[in-house]
């Protein structure tokens, strides 16, 4: 027999999400545990994607935020390689092309400027001749 209690769930609504809530939180746990046995630095996205629980629950779980914390805490951040400033030669070729292309764009919206005032310019001669005239 099901424990629903009419629409608004019941008794029975109220252990479903104690329970849900539970399994959540010991997913939560083990992954924190599996994080600290692989020396790796956690975040709380890798933890919250290995318990299957959103971020948003895990930081409302002061105590795991915090166990998280203390994990980062010892395990060294990932190195990663320095990146390197582009050359003056680098740089300078990105200009001109992007000038090059202003030029090229500049150049079209002038071309599409003077059709539409031709455009523009037709329809108003048309309007003008399919007037009726006036007194």
């Amino acid at each position: 027999m099901r424990d629903f209690a009419g629409p608004l769930g019941g008794p029975g609504l109220a252990r479903r999400k104690k329970a849900r809530s539970r399994q959540a939180r010991e997913r939560a746990v083990e992954a924190i545990k599996t994080a600290a046995r692989r020396s790796e630095r956690p975040t709380v996205v890798g933890i919250a994607n290995a318990a299957c629980v959103s971020r948003s629950w895990l930081y409302t779980q002061t105590d795991l935020i915090t166990a998280i914390n203390e994990l980062q805490q010892r395990a060294p951040a990932p190195h990663r390689a320095p990146r390197h400033a582009a050359s003056d030669a680098s740089l300078h070729r990105r200009l001109e092309t992007a000038l090059e292309r202003n030029r090229q764009l500049r150049d079209r919206m002038n071309e599409l400027t003077r059709k539409l005032e031709t455009a523009h310019g037709e329809i108003r001669r048309l309007r003008t001749l399919n007037q009726p005239p006036t007194r």
